[in-house]
């Protein structure tokens, strides 16, 4: 398969809410090495999969090691879910879906998230700082949530012709 698009703002896709994983096997292991690949293609460190037109509950994340709380790298999440989160962060994010795009974002400092690994077990991990940010962005991709949902009145305002010309970009990829 190689790698995927990275599809962007206005492609009904990333409204969609992903679908549970009920076999980890080749295909997911496959799929997820793609994912990698078109990730580190498009210079992100997270990628869902609702990002490349698809839908099941899987994102990967690679953070720079000395912000990866000890997690390994890269951090393959199938099902995951978080299972407690405290503090708050106000940082500035970006997406591949929403190119060119910045703003400051509500998050939670720490979370402890759950997830199938690559090899069909459950583990727990504890996050802090870019990679606890990392997994709630991703885990917005797979429950239908965007960049964009988080923009306070003015951010849209101050974004919206960038906006504009993703939907209108996108709708012609449609056509």
């Amino acid at each position: 398969m190689g790698t995927y698009n990275v599809v962007k703002f206005g492609n009904s896709a990333l409204r969609e809410k992903s679908k549970v994983v009920d076999v980890v096997d080749d295909d997911i292991r496959k799929l997820t090495e793609d994912m990698l690949i078109t990730m580190h293609e498009a210079d992100g460190v997270g990628l869902a999969t609702e990002q490349i037109g698809r839908n099941e509950a899987l994102c990967i994340i690679d953070v720079p090691k000395e912000y990866a709380c000890d997690v390994e790298m890269p951090l393959v999440l199938i099902n995951p879910e978080i299972l407690e989160a405290d503090g708050e962060l106000y940082e500035q994010e970006g997406c591949l879906s929403f190119p060119n795009i910045y703003i400051k974002v509500h998050r939670s400092k720490y979370v402890t998230a759950s997830y199938t690994d690559l090899a069909g077990n459950r583990q727990t991990i504890k996050a802090t700082g870019l990679l606890s940010r990392a997994i709630q962005h991703e885990l917005d991709h797979l429950n239908g949530i965007l960049l964009v949902d988080h923009m306070s009145p003015v951010q849209k305002v101050a974004n919206a012709g960038k906006l504009k010309r993703m939907k209108r970009a996108a709708k012609q990829l449609r056509m």
